[in-house]
Order: structure tokens, then sequence, then C-alpha cells
């Protein structure tokens, strides 16, 4: 099974290599996904260089049916979160 860089072991990572206490990088790290997250909130992208791109993609209503009871049921527009990688991320992953 791979590895998982979860949040604590990116806040980990930030202290050591600057240094803090992990409480402080924890901090950052929060703050850092929280500026993201009221960005996306508001309507807004957020890019950042050499990784991607953070939109909301809205999703447009439309007629779906129950599995169940074959009923026709109107399913509401919705908004999503998405992620597009930048054209450096992807070469690195390859």
């Amino acid at each position: 099974m791979a590895d998982v860089l979860n949040k604590k072991a990116l806040a980990e990572a930030v202290a050591e290599h600057f240094d803090l206490t992990k409480k402080a990088a924890g901090e950052i790290v929060d703050m850092i996904f929280e500026e993201i997250i009221t960005s996306l909130k508001n309507g807004n992208s957020v890019e950042v260089a050499g990784f991607g791109k953070f939109t909301v993609k809205t999703r447009g209503g439309r007629v779906g049916i129950n599995p169940r009871t074959k009923e026709k049921i109107t399913i509401e527009p919705s908004k999503a979160p998405a992620f597009k990688a930048a054209k450096a991320l992807k070469e690195i992953v390859k």
C-alpha cells in the first residue's frame, strides 16, 4: 500500500524544513487550506504555479431515476470543487 501524506505529516514537514514548532506549522497549513476554501466558497479560483488550479464547477440540474422505485426525480443543480493539475506537475508525476 502506498504512503499517504496527510495534513499532520505535511505540518511536520513544514515544521522541520523551517525550524518551527509543530503547532505553528500546523496553524500555517490550516491557514493555507482555509484561504483556499474561502476563495472557492466565494466563487473564485485558486492557482498555484507549477502545481495546479482549484475551481468550482457547476453541475446542471437534470432528471434522474430512483433505482428502487424507477420513479423519475429532479436532481437540483449543484456546485463541486475541482482540481486541474499544472503541466509541470503532470510531467513530474510521469
